[in-house]
């Protein structure tokens, strides 16, 4: 029985935070200053967020709110995925024609996959598929040392 209850007790803590995500991103805003209270996440081309693109094939906006960094893949104009990362935490927010192709994954970046997103902790790759789909591969890396295809040596 206490089986039981953990998972029940961890699957609704999961879910709660998933709910809290979800729901921030109808308010999500971008690190501009309070006085620009506009919400863009969702647009092709927002005004007043920062892109953090490592493709010049891509756009990759970046948006805060809560302690969540949500990351906006567009291509010309087209919004393929939004992520969320929190604490160690990816999630995909249901936004973009390519929402359902975004894996978190420890395994190596198919070697035709182009590095999109880079941060201290976290590697996203697209690469385009047979059916000319998308597909978004997140490796995260917490500690220092990673390394592999998407990912250069950590340092603290």
């Amino acid at each position: 029985m206490a089986r039981t209850q953990r998972k029940l007790i961890g699957k609704a803590i999961s879910t709660s935070l998933i709910a809290f995500a979800v729901a921030s991103i109808a308010n999500a805003q971008t690190d501009a200053p309070a006085t620009d209270t506009k919400p863009e996440l969702g647009q092709p081309w927002p005004e007043h967020a920062r892109n953090v693109s490592r493709s010049p094939d891509w756009d990759v906006y970046e948006f805060r709110l809560h302690g969540i960094k949500y990351l906006q893949f567009t291509r010309n104009g087209t919004i393929h995925a939004v992520i969320g990362l929190v604490d160690g935490v990816t999630f995909v927010v249901p936004m973009g024609v390519d929402a359902q192709n975004v894996t978190e994954t420890t395994a190596p970046a198919p070697s035709a996959a182009q590095v999109v997103y880079r941060d201290a902790s976290t590697t996203v790759t697209a690469s385009t598929q047979s059916n000319g789909a998308t597909a978004f591969l997140v490796q995260f890396c917490p500690q220092t040392g990673c390394s592999g295809p998407g990912f250069t040596s950590q340092t603290p």
